[in-house]
């Protein structure tokens, strides 16, 4: 079984930053497995980042914010850094592992002056 547990969000005003990190514990095989959602107040849950098979960064072209996804494999743990934030990028963030279709409880981040 896999657990999942983000980190990292908070207020912040527009055009700042966030780094939000997603913890990996138990039998996951890859961090390659482990995709950024968000979903924001009476909105659908949207994908915001994740890997290829080949582990390199996929992000949504339609979805217009600034992120960037990382994984460190010593620390089981993936990043989203987000960057230029916008009051529109408010949302409850979660991590999803794509092996057992499993989610953590999300990070709130909210973005208002």
């Amino acid at each position: 079984q896999v657990q999942l547990m983000e980190s990292g969000g908070g207020l912040v005003q527009p055009g700042g930053s966030l780094r939000l990190s997603c913890v990996v514990s138990g039998d996951q095989s890859s961090l390659n497995y482990i995709a950024w959602y968000r979903q924001a107040p009476g909105k659908q849950r949207e994908w915001v980042a994740g890997f290829t098979s080949a582990g390199t960064p996929s992000y949504p072209i339609s979805l217009n914010v600034d992120a960037t996804i990382s994984r460190d494999n010593a620390k089981n743990t993936v990043y989203l850094q987000l960057n230029s934030l916008k009051p529109e990028d408010t949302a409850v963030y979660y991590c999803k592992d794509f092996v057992t279709s499993g989610w953590g409880q999300g990070t709130q981040v909210t973005v208002s002056s």
